[in-house]
């Protein structure tokens, strides 16, 4: 990704037609732009943050479009710079034409086309927003959930940087008041006792445990969850699938073997987004009928493989088979398996879940969709879904690795300030490090390789 400060130009709207679309423009010295675009004349200004209507001219004089022009001032815009909007009708053509006919009139200036993510990674270099809350911006477009949607909304007006924030403040304090006993050896343990480093700790320790656990809720719902249904043929994983669904997504016949490939349906639990993915049926490849269906079979424990919960389809009315166990025999052991037994309705079985210590049992029938509802709950819980009644961060792995570090680097400084030998240079070295991983998350330690690539998946013109 480029870092220069040319300006820049990209249609900021999705692809497609639209009743409304529009060409962000962001730089320095835009006049040349706005003055051929919107036809201005000799000593006509824009004015700023104000709503202008008036034709967009071609390079002959010929109208493009008709729409409103918006003109924001440097810093008083999202990127910091000056930034010009063109709000005119949402047809691909027309959009595309607008946006030629700026980078054309913008030519004597460098104007050139944005890269992705780019308008936001000036919002950042130009601190109008920190990292987390650029991130935000990427969450907040693509929130499947109104749940997600909320809790991105809410890292975006800086909820969660600012409570990283307080984190990291405690802790530079703590920092501050140890590395300035360093030089007083003698007066370690009198200073771990007055300035209570150990109690000061816990709380930090405390703080940072209620953050992670909002931050790997809110995780979950930026995420989804990948819930894979596999099992013998004819066990009932396309009707359970539907049944999820609420639609027909899946084809459904007697005939073993019919699903050869992964169907993915996205579904909402609770307002948490859950990718159910339907499988081929599992069993040995000599019973296949042909090289389509063991290329299924083979894609099915690729798909189990990256799950969060697999859901162990069987037949309620036949009870377990050898070839059940078999296949359970390889599911890999990180991943939580949930035994669903289908066909209650077959088997005169109720509804009904079954808490082992080593298993979880769940009876239902997706013909007749009794004991569903025990399902969505059951699968929530597996995946670690609990309804906190807070609100919740939209967290990202790097935000998740980067808590998981700094309570390491946190557990490890409460181990040097509980040793005997009061190691206060190691307790404030690991105080440094837990601060760093922590800053990373809003942006303050972040290195540049890292910034290109999270910017680099952002959408062009934003």
């Amino acid at each position: 990704m480029t870092y220069d400060s040319s300006p820049i130009a990209a249609i900021a709207t999705a692809p497609g037609r639209g009743g409304i679309g529009v060409v962000r423009v962001s730089g320095k010295n835009l006049a040349p732009v706005i003055k051929a675009v919107c036809g201005l004349k000799e000593g006509a200004e824009l004015k700023p943050r104000h709503a202008t209507y008036l034709p967009f001219l071609n390079t002959d004089g010929s109208v493009i479009d008709q729409g409103i022009a918006i003109h924001f001032k440097a810093p008083q815009s999202y990127t910091g710079e000056d930034v010009l909007e063109l709000q005119g009708h949402g047809g691909p053509v027309v959009m595309q034409m607008l946006l030629n006919r700026c980078l054309e009139a913008g030519a004597s200036i460098g104007l050139r086309m944005a890269e992705p993510g780019e308008f936001t990674h000036r919002a950042f270099l130009n601190d109008k927003l920190d990292l987390a809350q650029a991130e935000a911006v990427s969450d907040l477009i693509e929130a499947s959930t109104e749940a997600a949607a909320k809790s991105a909304s809410q890292s975006l007006t800086g909820a969660f940087s600012k409570t990283i924030t307080d984190l990291v403040d405690r802790v530079t304090q703590l920092r501050m008041l140890v590395e300035a006993t360093l030089d007083f050896p003698e007066e370690e343990i009198e200073f771990l006792e007055k300035s209570d480093a150990r109690g000061q700790l816990k709380k930090i320790r405390e703080s940072l445990e209620h953050v992670f656990l909002q931050s790997a809720q809110g995780a979950i719902l930026r995420d989804g969850l990948n819930i894979v249904l596999a099992g013998q043929p004819n066990v009932g994983k396309s009707s359970l699938l539907n049944a999820l669904a609420g639609s027909d997504v899946a084809i459904v016949t007697p005939i073993a073997g019919t699903t050869r490939d992964k169907v993915t349906e996205t579904i909402q639990i609770d307002g948490v987004p859950v990718n159910v993915i339907d499988t081929a049926g599992i069993r040995d490849s000599e019973y296949a009928t042909d090289e389509v269906e063991r290329i299924g079979i083979e894609r099915t424990w690729s798909a189990v493989e990256k799950a969060d919960v697999i859901v162990h389809m069987l037949d309620a009315s036949r009870g377990p088979t050898r070839a059940d166990e078999e296949i359970a025999s390889r599911f890999p052991e990180n991943v939580p398996v949930m035994r669903v037994w289908n066909k209650i309705d077959l088997s005169g079985h109720r509804p009904a879940i079954d808490r082992l210590p080593d298993s979880t049992h769940v009876y239902l029938s997706a013909t007749d969709e009794s004991g569903m509802e025990l399902l969505r709950e059951e699968l929530l819980r597996l995946a670690g879904w609990q309804q906190t009644g807070e609100s919740l961060f939209l967290a990202r792995e790097r935000h998740l690795a980067a808590l998981k570090a700094a309570r390491i680097h946190l557990e490890n400084a409460s181990l040097h300030a509980a040793s005997n030998d009061q190691s206060l240079d190691l307790f404030a070295e690991e105080l440094r490090l837990a601060q760093e991983r922590l800053s990373s998350i809003t942006g303050a330690f972040t290195p540049d390789d890292l910034l290109g690539v999270i910017f680099s998946r952002f959408c062009i013109g934003k």
